[in-house]
């Protein structure tokens, strides 16, 4: 079980709650794919994803990045349970969709960046420390069915 401290915990959904998401979700997943091309395999369906401009412009990566961000507001909700919170999630993305764990990483390294670049001088080492504990809480959640 995780501990958080108030100062964490306030953090975090301090964080959310000033995140646009729709802007957001989708720099944050156009971010992935042009940085990491070989996470693009799992959105084979998802249309030109060529070159960084018609992955930045794609509705479709849009539209998932922002349905991931609501996904984390699951585990702002339930922070003392992450783990179940997730246990269908990582079960659909490990049996069903096949993601390499190691991609739930990269994206919330991407994460980090985006929000870094939206909060600006408001994102200290003490916050950004607060939402990589919570960002690597969620990433060990998804990817243990793979362990």
């Amino acid at each position: 079980m995780v501990v958080w401290t108030d100062f964490e915990r306030a953090t975090i959904t301090d964080i959310f709650s000033k995140l646009d998401y729709e802007a957001v979700g989708g720099a944050t997943l156009a971010r992935c794919l042009v940085v990491y091309p070989w996470t693009q395999r799992y959105f084979g369906n998802f249309g030109n994803l060529y070159n960084a401009a018609a992955i930045s412009g794609n509705p479709m990566v849009a539209k998932h990045g922002t349905t991931i961000l609501h996904g984390l507001d699951r585990a702002v909700k339930n922070m003392d349970d992450i783990k179940a919170t997730y246990a269908e999630l990582s079960v659909l993305h490990s049996e069903k969709l096949h993601v390499d764990p190691d991609n739930f990483k990269l994206l919330s390294d991407c994460l980090t960046i985006v929000v870094a670049a939206q909060l600006g001088k408001d994102f200290t080492g003490e916050v950004q420390a607060a939402f990589q504990k919570f960002l690597a809480v969620v990433v060990s959640a998804l990817g243990r069915q793979y362990h």
